[in-house]
């Protein structure tokens, strides 16, 4: 039974600590760092019903990542407000437990386009936590940005709602670029201050080969605490757990924390403990690769519990992925071939 097995480490010695779960490759904004309107315009086909991966689908293989080491769980997509039913997904996700018997952190990221209307059902089906994407507070730069003119007061006002059923602590994610928003770190830092949520600035990464990255529109980090600091200081804090993503820095006068994510300039591959597995059910050692395994096809093709388990682990074993620590000498191929995952297939 997959509740009998034991943690697998890769490698580096990194454990399967975390799974990142994408339930839709479809999405109601067109973010410009993401799915850029000129590639995922109108007529882009997206994945057929049949294609994705079913609710009893995805709790089976979290089941099994569980049993493998899995304690956190996050639902991304796509927008995954946009799956219907999530709720349902949901409790069937709060319902595993790890064997010795504890819960798993069910958390889920969004756009928070549908978050007011939603946040109730969720909470109610045992979510605990959200990330809500908001690169500015400027009502004309977010709507560039999303590229779909849609409002940032309707950000704003979902986040709220979430707050008010009791998900939390709630986590804004910001992906800053290079004269896009980099002029919206300071406000957003004094929009959140001392409110409890925790604002983390992302540098602008290059995942997937449609998002026209280059390094000249990366802010980093450094800058990002430099800038907040001149204004509100901040001074370093502790990661909380090995694997931890985000460097944390809190206000001096008590005001709360920040994040900053230096997936660019202070690469943390040595320390990831995440396994992403695809809206079409690939599984996928790291963010930044250029090809997954095929876990729908052998659930599909009749695999049993068993298969499956030493199919998971025999991938994490061999995983050996530190993509941000070479970035340098493999970006530019990885983008000429054109096999590398798209941020829509498989999450943040």
């Amino acid at each position: 039974m997959a509740g009998e097995l034991h943690p697998v480490i890769d490698t580096r010695g990194r454990g399967m600590r975390d799974m990142r779960i994408s339930v839709t490759d479809r999405c109601n904004f067109r973010c410009v760092y993401c799915m850029p309107k000129e590639v995922f315009g109108r007529d882009f086909a997206f994945m057929d019903r049949a294609e994705i991966l079913t609710f009893e689908e995805i709790t089976r293989l979290a089941r099994i990542g569980v049993a493998h080491g899995v304690r956190k769980i996050r639902l991304t997509g796509g927008e995954p407000l946009l799956r219907k039913g999530l709720e349902a997904l949901v409790a069937e996700l709060a319902a595993l437990r790890t064997p010795t018997g504890e819960s798993i952190d069910i958390a889920l990221t969004t756009n928070g386009s549908a978050l007011a209307v939603k946040a109730q059902a969720l909470y109610d089906a045992g979510l605990k936590r959200v990330t809500v994407s908001l690169d500015s507070l400027d009502d004309a730069t977010f709507r560039a940005m999303n590229d779909v003119n849609f409002p940032v007061a309707k950000v704003l006002h979902g986040i709220e709602v979430a707050q008010q059923v009791g998900l939390g602590p709630i986590k804004i994610n910001v992906v800053v670029k290079r004269g896009l928003n980099e002029q919206d770190i300071v406000p957003l830092a004094q929009h959140f201050h001392g409110t409890g949520f925790v604002v983390r600035f992302i540098e602008f990464m290059d995942v997937g080969t449609t998002n026209g990255w280059r390094m000249d529109d990366v802010v980093p980090s450094a800058e990002v605490v430099e800038r907040i600091n001149a204004v509100l200081p901040i001074e370093p804090v502790p990661s909380e757990y090995v694997g931890e993503v985000a460097a944390r820095w809190r206000y001096v006068d008590g005001g709360g924390e920040i994040g900053v994510i230096s997936s660019v300039t202070a690469p943390f591959c040595g320390t990831c403990t995440r396994v992403r597995i695809s809206t079409e059910g690939k599984l996928y050692t790291c963010l930044f690769a250029d090809h997954g395994h095929d876990l729908r096809g052998l659930m599909r093709g009749g695999a049993t519990d068993a298969e499956l388990e030493a199919a998971m682990a025999s991938i994490w074993r061999a995983r050996d992925d530190r993509y941000s620590e070479i970035r340098s000498s493999l970006t530019e191929q990885l983008r000429r071939s054109g096999h590398h995952v798209e941020m829509s297939y498989i999450g943040g």
